[in-house]
């Protein structure tokens, strides 16, 4: 092969090298055509918590449902996915002033929330205590005074003003307890 033929496979080499480069990070920039960029999750500074009017449950008397809603007060639209942990937090009790509660059976559906939009994803679901009723280590009747509620993949707990007109039968360490969180079937 002569020397001004390889010069030129070279030059051409460098020059396709080059434009393959710049190709491919214009295609990393952005997104295949037709697809949107990813929603990100909501932070703990996006949203705001508010807990609905406890409803008794139809199943089960003394059981009651309360739906956790979620607000976006950031100016970015963001995703929540998954049940969120729940401390019911109160007065002095047998069991202490915290009770964390289980989850539930169902799992709590995404929702992309743009600003200002709410959802209800979630619900906190309590056992009151029956007349005569004892919880564990004693407990009789404990009523929290707020919710600690820290969704999914966060660390910093929203905080919501508990009904002080539903007390709730402390079942700490239950392989099966009456009070639970878990998501709303969509």
């Amino acid at each position: 092969m002569s020397q001004t033929f390889l010069k030129r496979m070279s030059a051409g080499t460098a020059i396709a090298f080059a434009l393959g480069l710049a190709g491919s990070s214009a295609a990393l920039a952005a997104p295949p055509t037709g697809e949107e960029p990813a929603i990100p999750p909501c932070a703990s500074g996006d949203l705001a918590v508010s807990l609905d009017t406890p409803k008794e449950s139809a199943q089960a008397k003394g059981q009651f449902r309360v739906a956790v809603t979620f607000k976006n007060i950031s100016d970015r639209t963001c995703v929540t996915e998954g049940v969120p942990t729940v401390d019911l937090v109160g007065p002095e009790d047998p069991n202490g002033p915290v009770y964390t509660l289980v989850h539930g059976a169902q799992e709590a559906p995404a929702s992309f929330l743009t600003p200002d939009e709410t959802a209800t994803t979630t619900e906190i679901v309590v056992l009151t205590p029956s007349p005569g009723a004892v919880g564990s280590t004693g407990s009789t009747s404990w009523t929290p005074t707020h919710a600690h509620i820290t969704p999914k993949g966060l660390e910093q707990p929203m905080i919501a003003e508990w009904d002080s007109k539903l007390p709730v039968l402390r079942q700490d360490g239950a392989t099966h307890p009456g009070s639970f969180v878990e998501g709303i079937p969509s």
